[in-house]
């Protein structure tokens, strides 16, 4: 066999072939980061054996139990969000404690949404996430698929 080479090819994922499949993550008692990673991967599809960089191709995620996740050391007084409104002195600032009290699906939204590609692929893939702040969401019909997080 000299001389011959095999060559492998290179799988490009089309959008037009995507399987898309729901999963379901419960936040209670688990650390905002392990979630969102989590999250991000499904999001992107790095799970799936076709993950190609350029193509939307992961699935959909559900988080129960927002309210119910957890920050490990300090980050609760000292963790920071920030917005701007754009006008002079328009800077708001509000703490993890209060973020967790007042906007619980804001928060974990944030986690994951920072752990995405930051272009229109990356909105995108947010579009395929939902979070509850209680056990309670309304993809029954989708038949979501339970995952457990390390």
């Amino acid at each position: 066999m000299k001389g011959k080479e095999i060559r492998m090819k290179t799988f490009m994922q089309k959008k037009e072939n995507i399987e898309r499949k729901w999963y379901v993550i419960d936040a209670s008692g688990l650390a905002l980061g392990r979630v969102a990673t989590k999250a991000a991967t499904i999001l992107r599809g790095k799970h799936k054996v076709t993950y190609t960089p350029h193509v939307d191709c992961g699935d959909y995620v559900i988080i129960v139990n927002a309210s119910k996740v957890v920050l490990t050391g300090n980050k609760l007084n000292d963790k920071m969000y920030y917005n701007h409104s754009g006008y002079p002195g328009g800077l708001r600032e509000r703490n993890a404690k209060t973020m967790i009290e007042n906007y619980p699906e804001e928060m974990v939204e944030r986690a994951i949404k920072g752990m995405l590609p930051h272009n229109r692929l990356g909105r995108q893939m947010a579009k395929k996430l939902f979070v509850y702040a209680d056990g309670e969401h309304k993809h029954e019909a989708q038949k979501p698929i339970e995952m457990k997080v390390d």
